[in-house]
């Protein structure tokens, strides 16, 4: 499937394919998303059988506005109001106790939904031209790396999606921060670019933080969400994340093994040789974000024998890259089938 120009007559034509219940990806500030008509069980598992995703696996579900909340949400606490005047449009999408009407296909079979207003002048369009919730997971394959550009979709689901809205790259890169205020106490799933202090300075208390990322199997029924896989955002080509400091001797290793070798590097300096093609991502993070994925994706395309990812600062504006890499790669420690 090629891309479409997202013009206001594409925009519309897409929210005639949602209604008839086909998919139509678009792009958010994030990552691009699949999407689908969120009230629509057939449509939604339509979703399901494009990415090869597990039908237990929850989606978020986009809306136009704050006051969205309430067809979706069968309580709207108070935290989420002051999320939501704070954060949306953005990247933040909370967990809430949905609705009866809700599709259990959207929501994995759980009683909670997931629920974001996102910050894109054609999402927010699309969402306004057809006039409900639009249930969109990242639009690839399941686990793999997610799209920030049209064309990564059209590599990933080929015809699989009926139209592709091309919005230009994202902004932000990666996936939405993912907070849970379906309890009593708020419990951050999913770190994102909206950071655990930005949410905790406004609901002047603290999160709870997420677990290590498990085995979905031995995932709590009242924790799934998107993303919380072992491995996830991960090209086919095997990946390690690896500390600067030992960086060239894991190269010279590879090397001296005749492997063809990948390297996204932060600020190690290196030469490129025949054997080492060399990606370098911004020392900033919320540029690193935004670039990291079609760098994975570039070197991904190369079908070399292994990436090395150089292990960028483990601070708080990094956790949502050190996230995504701890599933996209293993640590330096192991070994991989290269």
């Amino acid at each position: 499937m090629k891309p479409t120009i997202a013009t206001a007559d594409a925009i519309k034509r897409a929210a005639d394919l949602l209604r008839q219940g086909r998919l139509v990806a678009f792009p958010t500030e994030t990552v691009y998303g699949l999407g689908a008509d969120a009230s629509n069980p057939d449509a939604v598992a339509g979703i399901f059988n494009a990415k090869g995703r597990p039908a237990d696996h929850p989606l978020i579900v986009h809306i136009a506005s704050i006051d969205n909340l309430y067809d979706w949400a069968s309580i709207v606490p108070e935290a989420a109001l002051k999320l939501a005047h704070r954060f949306w449009p953005g990247p933040l999408a909370m967990i809430l106790n949905k609705k009866p009407e809700v599709p259990l296909a959207v929501t994995g079979g759980q009683q909670t939904v997931g629920l974001r207003m996102p910050n894109h002048p054609v999402a927010l369009a699309l969402l306004k031209s057809f006039g409900g919730g639009i249930a969109a997971p990242s639009a690839n394959r399941f686990c793999r790396i997610s799209p920030t550009q049209a064309n990564h979709v059209s590599e990933e689901l080929g015809d699989a999606v009926d139209m592709i809205l091309d919005g230009g790259a994202c902004e932000v890169g990666v996936e939405s921060t993912i907070i849970d205020l379906s309890g009593s106490q708020p419990r951050l799933l999913r770190p994102g670019h909206i950071t655990r202090e930005d949410i905790e300075a406004v609901l002047q208390t603290e999160l709870i933080l997420p677990s290590t990322a498990v085995p979905a199997a031995e995932i709590p029924e009242d924790i799934r969400a998107p993303g919380m896989m072992a491995v996830h955002y991960a090209p086919t080509t095997p990946a390690i994340c690896c500390p600067a400091e030992l960086l060239p001797a894991r190269i010279r290793q590879l090397l001296n093994e005749g492997k063809r070798i990948g390297l996204l590097a932060y600020q190690l300096d290196i030469a490129e040789t025949g054997q080492l093609r060399i990606l370098r991502l911004p020392e900033q993070a919320a540029d690193y974000a935004q670039s990291l994925y079609a760098a994975l994706r570039g070197l991904d395309n190369l079908r070399l024998d292994v990436i090395l990812v150089e292990q960028p600062p483990q601070t708080e504006p990094w956790q949502a890259i050190n996230d995504r890499l701890n599933k996209a790669t293993v640590p330096h420690s192991h070994s991989v089938p290269i």
